[in-house]
């Protein structure tokens, strides 16, 4: 094991258990993440075929994105599907949606599955290195950054008691 990856495993096992610590705890609200104002920093991950793509290109001037920081393992983010679901299905012309698959405890290729057998109409980027984690500065899963049409943190939450859906009515006003 190079240093480079005995460090990078290192913080990945930190990384995993703030997630279940965060996880378990089903903060809502704006406890998380960057602060709000924020503007929304670049990340460099890649899509589920192992390209490399920026997680800014997701974010299109003037549409709110609500970005969501995933695990396949993750109880809460799959209690927050039917959230998500609806809202794509009602403002999903009006509102991007951005799943990032943190890579802990998952592969690539279990996300790809996940996003084939569910039939998810929305973009899942893989966070190989832990670029979105640490520019969002994110300590856990089912952690959600809702960005403004101008690319601005307006929300941050985590856990399944997030009311999502009435945060985005709230931000594109019904």
């Amino acid at each position: 094991m190079t240093e480079r990856s005995a460090g990078f495993w290192g913080r990945a096992g930190a990384v995993l258990l703030a997630m279940v610590l965060a996880a378990q705890s089903g903060l809502g609200g704006q406890e998380l993440s960057l602060p709000l104002g924020t503007q929304a920093p670049a990340a460099g991950l890649q899509d589920l075929d192992g390209n490399p793509v920026q997680l800014l290109d997701y974010v299109e001037a003037g549409k709110p994105t609500l970005i969501e920081f995933w695990a396949s393992w993750c109880e809460n983010c799959e209690a927050l599907q039917p959230q998500l679901d609806r809202i794509h299905e009602v403002w999903g012309s009006r509102v991007n949606i951005v799943a990032v698959a943190v890579a802990v405890s998952q592969s690539q290729r279990r996300v790809k599955r996940h996003v084939e057998d569910h039939g998810i109409e929305y973009p899942y980027l893989w966070d190989a290195e832990g670029e979105a984690v640490k520019a969002y500065e994110i300590p856990g899963t089912s952690i959600v950054v809702i960005l403004n049409g101008e690319g601005k943190v307006v929300y941050t939450g985590s856990g399944r008691g997030q009311d999502l859906v009435g945060e985005v009515q709230e931000l594109v006003g019904g």
